[in-house]
Formats: structure tokens, sequence, C-alpha cells
């Protein structure tokens, strides 16, 4: 059951951003396609299918280990669950391990269905995590002229097409004559004052661009 690793684009993480700032659990998940899929569970939903059925409300069409009525996801008080009670043939997983019934979820679970991962995000643990992007967004952080100037040529990319990456840290320092290393020093303080230190190394530029254009700092005539 090996889950194929698709890097972020700055778009899907606009997307998880708003999704985070809903306050309610959601779920993450790749189509066959690669593209991504959000679904929020607002408070009146209480039950998710899954499944190969077009008709389910996660259908997983295209993964043929499915089975048409693989599973469910059910709001039990303020918790959710997932249940498999014996209806799909290859069974369903939380990180790694089969589920036989019920089994109470948390955030950043690992659901498995078939070759298929849904992530879980839980609102109380996924509202936290961006704290300070909301508070950015009510309060612009003030920055440095270099800090804007770094961050506004780290985000030139992704400001001029969604789908882009952010800028490398050579293009960053040609366009504000900088050193490589001072422009890593500089997107270092970034991090840091945008809470971003503990992301994978692999997400914090996508992150901290989307945060950055998110939050109202930099305006349109910036760029």
């Amino acid at each position: 059951m090996g889950v194929q690793r698709v890097r972020q684009t700055p778009a899907e993480l606009k997307e998880i951003i708003a999704a985070e700032r809903t306050a309610n659990p959601f779920l993450i998940w790749r189509a066959d396609s690669g593209s991504q899929h959000l679904l929020v569970l607002e408070p009146d939903r209480w039950r998710v299918s899954i499944g190969r059925d077009p008709a389910a409300d996660i259908p997983l069409t295209w993964d043929r280990e499915v089975s048409r009525a693989h599973a469910l996801l059910e709001r039990m008080g303020h918790r959710w669950t997932l249940v498999d009670d014996g209806l799909s043939r290859h069974g369903s997983y939380v990180n790694g391990a089969q589920v036989p019934g019920r089994r109470q979820l948390v955030d950043r679970d690992r659901l498995c269905f078939g070759s298929t991962e849904i992530t879980f995000r839980e609102a109380a643990v996924a509202a936290a995590d961006v704290t300070a992007s909301i508070a950015v967004s009510v309060r612009p952080m003030t920055l440095s002229p270099m800090q804007r100037n770094v961050a506004i040529a780290l985000c030139r990319p992704v400001r001029e097409s969604e789908s882009a990456m952010p800028a490398t840290n050579r293009a960053i320092a040609d366009e504000v004559f900088l050193s490589v290393d001072a422009v890593k020093a500089h997107l270092r303080v970034l991090f840091a004052r945008y809470g971003l230190n503990d992301l994978p190394q692999n997400e914090k530029r996508v992150r901290l661009a989307a945060t950055i254009l998110a939050s109202g700092v930099l305006s349109a005539r910036d760029f």
C-alpha cells in the first residue's frame, strides 16, 4: 500500500490554510491525477461515506483496491471516528494499522483505503498550528526593509502563478543584491517570526510564501 508523496504547491497550501481557519476538522487527499482535494467537516455533517461508488461523499473511483462502499467516517459527540464493519475487501488502515470496526481519529492521522491516503486534520490542533498566521492577518507584521525585499522576491513567482514554487535562494539573492548566505539568514528569521520552524524543510518555503501572501503584509504595488 505505497502512497506516492507529492510536493504541495503554494496554491494547495493556501487551500489548507483557509481550511484551518474555519476551525472545523477537515480531510485532505489526492486524486489519481495528483490534484489535491479537501473536505471540511462542517458542524451539521455527521457522516462521510468513502468508496469507489461515484455517489460516495469521497468517491475514490480510480482506486481498484477500494470497494464501492468501503468505509464511513462518523462523528460521535465532538470526535470523528473511522468505521469499517467488514464492507471492504482490503480493509481500512490508520497510520499503517488495520481498523477492525471503529477507531477514534486524532489530528494528522493517515487513513489509507486501497492505495489512497487521506489525512485527517482536527480543528483544535490545526487552529493552534496557525495562530501566528491568523494574528498576522488581523495585524500585519512589520518587516524591516530588507526582510520586505526578501519576502517580495520569495513570493514573486507565486504571485504571478499559483502553481509556481517560491523563488530559490539564488534568485532572491540576485534580485535583492545580497549573498545567498545573507538570504538564508533573513529567511531563518522569517521562518521563526511566522512560527514555521517546526515544519519539514521542504515545506517551509512554500508555507512561508503562502502565509505572507495571505497575511496582507505585502500589497499589489510591492510587486
